[in-house]
């Protein structure tokens, strides 16, 4: 079976006071993860040690990282690079997340860079994709997410492609409070595994995770988790919140 995973994206959020508040609440709803599936902390860069320390006894529980720099080192004053993270025990990174290639121009080929960095690490890449409400709004959806895949990961071989964990996410969706609904997320995420098998065969593509990120809360987490092709939810406003995210844990497959 699919890992599922539950990820957490706090994205700028919260002070360590608050961070560390809000670990020591979800420690204290005691959920509990079966072998299939992994729950996924993407904390600001400053809080990873602390989100390290704090979940280390936790199993399948993970810190992530939000981001980091294609290259491995060198004169980039502010980055972070993929061994660096990997050097402290941080095992996921988001990559191309709609706020990066919004706010900070990052492309396909730039992104395919950023991949690469983070697998030549051994670490997990949880490569982001999704379409705006215009391409949604006129049918396009479908290519729009094709030609995204293709320019950023076709370049991987099968052995990589399967540690790629990949989190489609409607634009339109994420901090409006609308929400794809479950058959049309189960359409989308149906339609990626397609790419990759087309690319890799359905061996391939049926081993790849592809999680659901859009306004996921604990009211729709049930029904969105259980369509065939969501395997979890990449997270945002909701897992600022203890019993949120703990119930959106709980709704894993």
């Amino acid at each position: 079976m699919r890992k599922q995973i539950a990820a957490a994206n706090w994205k700028m959020n919260l002070s360590q006071n608050e961070a560390e508040s809000l670990m020591d609440q979800l420690l204290a709803s005691d959920f509990n993860l079966s072998l299939n599936q992994s729950a996924i902390f993407a904390v600001p860069a400053i809080y990873i040690p602390l989100a390290i320390q704090k979940l280390s006894g936790k199993q399948n529980v993970f810190v992530a990282a939000q981001n980091c720099h294609q290259k491995t080192n060198g004169a980039y004053t502010g980055e972070i690079s993929a061994p660096m993270f990997a050097s402290i025990g941080v095992q996921h990174i988001i990559l191309g997340h709609s706020e990066r290639r919004t706010y900070f121009n990052e492309s396909d080929a730039l992104l395919a860079e950023k991949t690469e960095a983070v697998l030549a690490v051994g670490s997990t890449p949880i490569f982001c994709c999704g379409e705006p409400l215009e391409i949604r709004e006129a049918g396009t959806q479908n290519g729009f997410v094709d030609a995204q895949l293709k320019n950023a990961l076709f370049q991987l071989s099968a052995e990589q492609i399967v540690k790629v964990v990949i989190a489609y996410e409607p634009i339109w969706a994420i901090g409006t409070g609308k929400t794809a609904t479950s058959e049309q997320a189960q359409d989308i995420h149906a339609y990626i595994r397609s790419v990759f098998a087309a690319k890799y065969g359905q061996d391939i593509a049926d081993q790849i995770s592809i999680l659901y990120g859009g306004s996921v809360k604990a009211s729709n987490a049930n029904e969105i988790f259980s369509q065939p092709d969501v395997d979890g939810g990449l997270v945002g406003g909701a897992s600022l919140i203890a019993t949120e995210f703990a119930a959106i844990i709980k709704a894993l497959k």
